[in-house]
């Protein structure tokens, strides 16, 4: 009888080691809510998202572009009607005007000169031209072969010359703009007399409409 009373606990201890000599199972995921990032069909679709919302914004830029430039085209045609109108103040049709283009007469010079002959058929014909204009360019000339101070003082001495002989035939001094360029941009040899004495000039740009200042900005 004191025999079955100790066998039962060691029987009990054996049955707990007999239970656990195998380990637990791990716990198990339920892989059917798992949102797969990395898969080729999710990155996919993320690259479809960001192109299409690049596409809506080139889209909205394009449009802003269009508006902003038909803006600009409208500033500039309604600029030009304004002083199309202005100019033909004088009778002359603006069409006419502007089929004509401008007129450039060229001044010769002697050699180190600044004194301004004008046959008078020319002349008559240029200040006619010169007073009616909006716009005087004066463009002094000489041949020299390097920039020099006494060059520049050469070339604006003739510009200054013709200028001033426009205002004395009575050409508004307002509409007079004068420039000078000592060297370079020459019409002839400047290696010979002759080209030489086609260089010495002063170049007289005549407007028939006056330009129209505009801004590069968008």
């Amino acid at each position: 009888m004191q025999a079955t009373v100790l066998l039962t606990p060691v029987m009990l201890t054996l049955a707990l080691l007999a239970s656990c000599s195998s380990p637990p199972k791990p716990p198990s995921v339920d892989e059917s809510g798992k949102r797969p990032v990395n898969s080729a069909v999710t990155v996919e679709l993320q690259v479809c998202k960001h192109e299409l919302q690049n596409t809506r914004l080139l889209a909205t830029e394009a449009t802003r572009l269009a508006d902003s430039t038909a803006t600009t085209l409208a500033s500039i045609s309604a600029r030009q009607q304004a002083l199309l109108s202005l100019q033909a103040a004088d009778g002359t049709p603006p069409q006419a005007k502007l089929a004509q283009g401008n007129t450039i007469y060229t001044v010769r010079f002697a050699y180190g000169s600044s004194r301004v002959d004008i046959p008078a058929d020319a002349a008559q014909l240029l200040v006619a031209e010169a007073k009616s204009a909006p716009l005087v360019i004066l463009r002094g000339r000489t041949d020299g072969q390097t920039d020099t101070l006494a060059e520049s003082r050469i070339a604006r001495d003739r510009a200054n010359a013709v200028r001033d002989y426009l205002v004395t035939a009575g050409v508004d001094a307002a509409r007079i703009r004068a420039t000078h360029q000592p060297t370079g941009d020459p019409v002839a040899d400047n290696g010979s007399s002759s080209g030489q004495a086609l260089n010495r000039r002063v170049e007289i740009e005549i407007y028939r409409v006056a330009p129209v200042a505009l801004t590069a900005n968008r």
